[in-house]
């Protein structure tokens, strides 16, 4: 079951991989003249990868609707920007009109639910990852009946191999387990989360940005777990990916402030990803996350991804840390 739509997520993903890997060489080309505030690059490639993303899935699937981070008011707003975002998308699709490409931006406004089909997209996750030339992720995720069933992650600057060049994909389908496969489509293969069972040989991943994941309180739990091994910071979903082929044990997530809310995109797919080889992610209650509420994830108190042998012992310390009763 689903494998039509996984066949035609991996498809995409792959396609919007090339477009994100050509802006990033042209940032790094010419580095010296993009100021360290300057995020035009990225919003193009956001805009642009959903544009794409939206039209290939409006072609071949129709009648699922799709949610998404992005619309068409910065274009419409900035015509410098909306001309770059129309030339770059231009490169994979040369026959769709611009007013086209504005209906494929907003195609993304689905609101979710419990009922039906619709795909979850973020086109670029990982910000300052795709700025810094490091891990960012294009994660596609299709939700039926309100639970997630096929997910993919284009992770185009990580390995999928030690030596080998950069550029893999993750992908999953309830039931059907996951695999990850080399970015040009010639083999792919099951993944697996690691076995290990004791925290002092586990490795830790968290987010880069401080803004995103309280670095202070994972410190803090990392040494109440007796975890020995260095904390690896990883922008994106890239940090699933990982944890889903064994190179991390425990992933944890924890919010700055109460009044913070996770967004459906940021985890869809990789946390199917993460269940389909082996592992688990719930948030620190113990609940699995609630995809079926549209842009924004139901209440949550933090989100543990793990191999699944240490979640509860991680999530029990992340509780006792935080003081949840």
């Amino acid at each position: 079951m689903y494998e039509l739509e996984l066949e035609t997520a991996v498809s995409t993903v792959r396609e919007a991989c090339r477009l994100t890997r050509a802006v990033q060489d042209e940032i790094v080309a010419r580095r010296a003249q993009v100021a360290k505030e300057d995020r035009s690059p990225v919003t193009i490639a956001d805009l642009a990868v959903q544009i794409v993303v939206s039209h290939r899935l409006a072609q071949l699937l129709p009648d699922v609707p799709l949610l998404a981070e992005e619309d068409s008011r910065p274009l419409l707003d900035q015509p410098e920007l909306a001309e770059q975002v129309f030339v770059l998308a231009a490169r994979l699709l040369p026959s769709v009109d611009r007013t086209a490409m504005l209906a494929a931006l907003d195609r993304g406004g689905h609101g979710g639910g419990q009922r039906g089909r619709f795909w979850i997209l973020d086109p670029v996750d990982g910000t300052k990852g795709f700025l810094r030339g490091e891990q960012y992720a294009i994660a596609l995720a299709l939700v039926a009946e309100g639970e997630v069933v096929a997910g993919v992650l284009g992770c185009p600057n990580l390995p999928d191999r030690p030596g080998r060049p950069p550029g893999c994909l993750f992908a999953a389908v309830r039931g059907g387990g996951a695999h990850q496969v080399e970015i040009d489509g010639s083999a792919s293969w099951p993944t697996r989360v690691d076995d290990v069972d004791d925290p002092s040989l586990a490795v830790l991943c968290e987010s880069v940005e401080s803004g995103h994941s309280s670095h202070e309180h994972t410190a803090a739990i990392v040494s109440r777990l007796g975890i020995t091994t260095p904390t690896v910071r990883m922008d994106s979903q890239c940090k699933y990916a990982v944890l889903a082929r064994g190179d991390a044990s425990l992933y944890l997530r924890l919010p700055r402030s109460a009044a913070y809310r996770e967004k459906s995109w940021d985890h869809a797919a990789g946390a199917l990803v993460i269940t389909e080889a082996g592992g688990r992610v719930s948030d620190l209650d113990g609940r699995p996350l609630d995809f079926s509420r549209g842009a924004y994830l139901g209440a949550t108190n933090g989100i543990l991804a793990s191999n699944g042998r240490l979640h509860e012992r991680a999530r029990l310390a992340a509780r006792a840390h935080l003081g949840l009763a």
